[in-house]
């Protein structure tokens, strides 16, 4: 962010039907407490203009929140704010050891961890219509293929210890079964005619497809999470966010574990990923000779299959930077 002086720093702590927030002015801090509703979002830019406080030399500072954040993230991006949506554990992490919690005091602790720490956030970049709109269908064909495996876990498991009636209940769930199965492709359906109606999307999905294992839902994965690769700025940045980076786990000269990956990472991410790389493994002749290789050295499989991960992100990153499709090599 670029490091100049802001005047005012603001930390808004939302929940489902309100939004407390705190205003740091110098040594002082005033708290209110608004209705998260467009109602209540007018309210809180009203009293920032009654109290003179310009919104170009404030930073807002608020918890990512998912869609209970959508409405005030809305209207600062309208109004052109100075503003950033951290991660609650970001936030949390670097206040410290705490004591007590409630709406209005978690909204003085963010506006204090925007005072201290602005020179190293980044403002909010608002994510491109087209990629909201694809990110929903996603959310919405995922919980039908979710759906769809659980209502097969019983009648397949019924079926290895009692074969008729195994056969009774995938017989009842026959037209629940092709009904998801329908609503999955016309879903499927929809995401194709977003990504042919936008030309960047287009391009972009067809650039990160043209690595061998990822498939069309992965590569619309990276677009989304990275706001068309804008939120990172180098292969290894990505690869840790997704999770597929080991780290050393060593002190003085009592610990020395094994370097491995780190929990805190974009979860659905690393499974499209991880699903990828067995594509690749079984697909791409190069890495299934690199695999074949590590095998015989005696390493681990799992995490061979992550440093092929790791392989896909770096090349993703690869055909982005160059615009340019992924040519196969042959092992």
């Amino acid at each position: 962010m670029n490091k100049q002086n802001f005047c005012y720093f603001i930390g808004i702590d939302i929940s489902k039907r309100f939004f407390d927030v705190a205003i740091i002015d110098k040594d002082r801090t005033a708290s209110y407490v608004f209705e998260n509703s467009r109602k209540g979002t007018n309210a809180f830019i009203r009293l920032l203009q009654n109290q003179k406080i310009s919104l170009s030399n404030t930073l807002i500072c608020m918890e990512h929140t998912g869609i209970y954040g959508k409405i005030i993230i809305t209207k600062l991006v309208e109004k052109q704010a100075n503003f950033c949506v951290e991660m609650p554990i970001q936030i949390t992490k670097s206040i410290g050891l705490l004591r007590g919690k409630s709406d209005r005091v978690d909204a003085k602790r963010i506006a204090q961890y925007a005072s201290k720490n602005y020179r190293e956030m980044e403002l909010y970049k608002p994510m491109a219509e087209v990629l909201e709109k694809t990110k929903i269908l996603l959310k919405i064909r995922r919980k039908l293929v979710n759906t769809r495996a659980d209502i097969n876990k019983y009648p397949n498991e019924l079926e290895l210890f009692s074969p008729e009636l195994g056969k009774l209940a995938k017989k009842n769930l026959k037209k629940i079964n092709k009904n998801l199965c329908d609503e999955i492709d016309r879903v499927e359906s929809e995401i194709k005619k977003l990504i042919l109606s936008d030309d960047k999307l287009n391009k972009t999905v067809g650039l990160v497809t043209s690595v061998t294992g990822i498939g069309q839902i992965t590569a619309l994965h990276f677009t989304i999470f990275t706001n068309f690769f804008t939120r990172y700025d180098n292969p290894k940045q990505l690869a840790c966010y997704s999770g597929v980076v080991p780290f050393e786990y060593t002190s003085g000269d009592s610990i020395h574990r094994k370097s491995r990956v780190h929990p805190m990472a974009n979860r659905t991410l690393k499974k499209h990923l991880h699903m990828a790389a067995l594509a690749a493994i079984n697909h791409d002749p190069e890495i299934r000779a690199y695999f074949q290789r590590k095998v015989e050295e005696g390493k681990n499989k799992m995490l061979i299959v992550n440093n092929v991960r790791n392989k896909l992100v770096h090349r993703v990153c690869a055909v982005i930077k160059r615009q340019q499709p992924y040519v196969k090599n042959m092992a």
